[in-house]
């Protein structure tokens, strides 16, 4: 089903930058056995844009994405988040600010096992404090996602691309301003890779969200409004020459 999710706009304001980093380093390891992850990197992502960062295997893609997400400090440079400087917010105020604006899908699933699908989301809506997804935009979500028949099901009993999607899911009901996804079309075949992809682009446009994905799949490019390319810790802006409305 190829339902698109239309409802209002959200309060995040179209155009507003979600994200600012700055000459962002990242460095692991003492000295004389480091490796630098990150190579001073600029990045900006605005709200109302689906955004893919492109680059192989330890490349850098996942520290790029667990700083932007404020998981993980930088070594060097600065991060805003939402307008505000991340480094200047104190412990309290960063843990609210990616609890209530940022939403992960991580490559791990990270879903509780002794849950159900459906209680995966009861889950969020106990731990998150600002409203979630309305309940009919999910409910489509969910239809696209082919995961609504899923419910009562556990995730042993589900495939890995099937877990994938329920992860998905999950983080889009958090319905959180910005969404940072890890390779979240890995486990998936090309059909729902692009439904995914095609759900991130809608919301991202009718709610004015900013989702950024980090992906080794090229083919992905089409449906996004900016793309990056990073190898080696070093990043750069790429024109996107296969972008299409389909």
């Amino acid at each position: 089903m190829n339902t698109t999710l239309k409802t209002v706009a959200g309060s995040a304001g179209h155009g507003k930058t979600a994200i600012e980093m700055k000459a962002i380093s990242k460095v692991y390891g003492s000295a004389g056995n480091q490796t630098q992850a990150l190579q001073h990197v600029d990045f900006s992502a605005s709200y109302g844009q689906l955004i893919a960062v492109v680059g192989p295997s330890g490349s850098g893609k996942s520290t790029f994405l667990e700083i932007a997400g404020g998981l993980q400090p930088p070594t060097a440079g600065t991060l805003a988040i939402d307008g505000h400087p991340y480094q200047g917010l104190s412990a309290g105020k960063r843990e609210e600010l990616r609890l209530n604006s940022i939403g992960f899908v991580l490559q791990a699933y990270s879903l509780v096992p002794y849950l159900t699908v459906d209680e995966q989301f009861q889950l969020v809506r106990k731990v998150k404090r600002t409203p979630n997804l309305d309940q009919d935009t999910f409910a489509r979500v969910l239809s696209r996602l082919g995961i609504d028949a899923l419910l009562n099901k556990y995730p042993e009993s589900l495939s890995g691309g099937q877990r994938q999607r329920v992860a998905i899911a999950r983080s889009l009901y958090a319905d959180p301003k910005i969404v940072l996804a890890d390779e979240p079309t890995a486990s998936l075949d090309s059909p729902r890779a692009f439904e995914v992809m095609e759900i991130f682009r809608d919301l991202a446009h009718s709610l004015d969200k900013t989702i950024v994905v980090v992906t080794h799949d090229t083919r992905l490019e089409r449906y996004v409004d900016a793309l990056y390319s990073i190898t080696d810790g070093v990043m750069r802006r790429e024109s996107i020459s296969t972008k299409t409305e389909g």
